[in-house]
């Protein structure tokens, strides 16, 4: 302690410091230590056992008279309530104005019921309380009659910043987790990923997931399961299901389950996925292909956790996390009169967004890396690139030409089908030549050439454009769409170039678009017009 005057702030112990001098009594006896010198004792009292504070502060006088024992009355109806409790504490806290700049503050955390003692630990650490905590102890055995042991505990001690890094790193391996353990590189999907842990530990509340099919919102559900199990916030199984498999009868059924003799078939009860997701974790998928009839049973499912199965006239219940996946624009829905705007409103408490593989195009290389080990457990083998076809992929991976309509979905299969081709294990050059093929041609039979062909003449001229290879054009039109879909040259530069600049030190993606362009004779504010 420094010279500065030492205030303790402790509430009276109604059941310690009872008795007299033949029994330890915390509060008395942190004012007899002789190496401790207690200028001001700020004294929380309960007003019923003002008889009692007196008491103690006539014995602290009698051992210390150089210590100010202050009474400040705090009413507690019942001292176990924590909301009562934190509230009467938190009252004085703010009306104490104790100055740390001038005063040493300690607050005895020993008297006082365990939730005062929580309370006070809280307030302590939030800072509404400006000091360390001060834990009192009785005397060892064979030592009667001695004031015990005082310990100090600062909260900003390098010990206590230990624990709050054990507490990062389980975040950090939440997150880990959450992402198949890849070290993907986008900042956004990072930051995206980061929250989702938060929420995930700390919120039973539904979580809706948006983005495209492929996007990894299945897979991402699973994990957030699996990541509550291991933190024993949930017990119950993973339970999944399309929605736009569901039609009729069979949607409530599937659902909500029946009884026996509900419609024309049902020969046996059927107990539903609600029930079966009890205590666990329910995620379905395209909710937006949910009827409505469904919609509004689910919604009192989620809001009451009871529900009628299908033909029966008992309530069942079920407590389950819901998890709902979309590629569809809800709201959009709403305004169509397709899905319910009480039901948008319940499950919108938590919503992400995944972006797809062609946003994401640095996180190429991981996911790659963590792709041929998954084909390669699978099947029990090693599978590896040569260093010219690996390169000769990710190339083209990571190009505007690489459209990735599908997403994960065709990223996995494309390797998978690589995996399955290469000789020996081993992907080369002309296995990937074989794939990028592959690849495009599935991509554009979506998409006539007369589409790309009117994009491009409508930007080139038909002049330019008879003289431009299939090759290139498939490749601008492409870049064109893009630039025409971002807000200025660097950000469609980022989405072009996102994974080769990742290689380099410094980079500078607009001025590379823009001579890209120019080759051609066009500028990006003519694409934006």
């Amino acid at each position: 302690m420094s010279d500065r005057p030492v205030i303790v702030c402790g509430l009276l112990g109604v059941q310690v410091d009872t008795g007299g001098w033949d029994r330890w009594r915390p509060t008395v006896d942190l004012c007899r230590h002789e190496d401790f010198l207690v200028d001001r004792l700020d004294l929380l009292v309960q007003p019923r056992y003002r008889e009692l504070a007196e008491q103690v502060t006539s014995d602290i006088a009698s051992v210390s008279p150089e210590t100010q024992v202050v009474h400040h009355d705090v009413p507690m109806d019942d001292p176990w309530d924590f909301e009562e409790v934190y509230g009467r504490l938190h009252d004085y806290a703010l009306s104490a104005q104790y100055d740390p700049e001038r005063e040493d503050l300690l607050v005895h955390i020993t008297t006082g019921s365990h939730v005062a003692q929580i309370c006070l630990y809280l307030l302590t650490e939030a800072r509404y309380l400006p000091g360390q905590l001060l834990q009192s102890s009785p005397p060892k055995r064979g030592k009667h009659g001695q004031p015990g042991r005082l310990t100090t505990i600062d909260l900003d001690l390098s010990r206590y910043d230990r624990l709050h890094a054990r507490f990062e790193r389980e975040a950090l391996e939440g997150q880990s987790f959450l992402k198949a353990g890849i070290a993907t590189r986008n900042d956004a999907f990072n930051e995206l990923i980061d929250r989702i842990e938060r929420v995930s530990i700390r919120s039973r509340e539904p979580i809706l997931l948006l983005g495209p099919t492929g996007a990894g919102k299945s897979e991402l559900a699973r994990r957030i399961h699996h990541l509550k199990r291991e933190r024993r916030q949930l017990e119950g199984p993973f339970v999944e299901v399309n929605c736009a498999t569901l039609r009729g009868e069979n949607a409530m059924s599937a659902l909500f389950g029946h009884v026996r003799g509900a419609f024309t078939g049902a020969v046996t009860d059927r107990p539903g996925l609600l029930r079966k997701a009890d205590g666990g974790m329910l995620f379905l998928d395209e909710i937006g292909e949910l009827g409505l009839d469904e919609q509004a049973m689910l919604l009192r499912a989620l809001e009451e956790g009871t529900f009628l199965p299908l033909g029966s006239d008992a309530e069942a219940s079920s407590l389950f996390q819901l998890i709902a996946g979309t590629n569809q624009d809800l709201r959009r829905g709403v305004r169509e009169g397709r899905f319910r705007q009480d039901l948008l409103a319940r499950i919108d408490l938590w919503t992400f967004e995944l972006p797809p593989l062609k946003e994401r195009r640095e996180d190429i290389e991981p996911n790659l890396d963590y792709e041929i080990e998954r084909v390669g457990a699978v099947e029990n083998r090693r599978i590896s690139f040569n260093k010219e076809a690996r390169r000769a992929f990710l190339d083209f991976a990571t190009g505007p030409e690489a459209l990735w309509r599908g997403n994960f979905r065709d990223f996995g299969a494309a390797v998978k089908r690589m995996a399955t081709l290469a000789p020996g294990g081993r992907i080369g050059r002309e296995t990937v030549y074989d794939e990028v093929a592959r690849l495009e041609r599935a991509w554009h039979a979506g998409r006539p050439k007369q589409e790309d062909d009117a994009l491009l003449q409508s930007v080139l001229g038909a002049e330019a454009l008879a003289e431009l290879d299939a090759f290139h054009r498939v490749q601008l039109a492409e870049v064109v769409r893009v630039c025409r879909q971002s807000r200025s040259l660097s950000e469609a530069g980022r989405l072009l170039f996102a994974a080769s600049r990742a290689r380099r030190r410094s980079s500078n993606d607009a001025d590379r678009l823009r001579k890209y362009l120019l080759r051609h004779g066009l500028a990006f504010g003519d694409l934006r017009a």
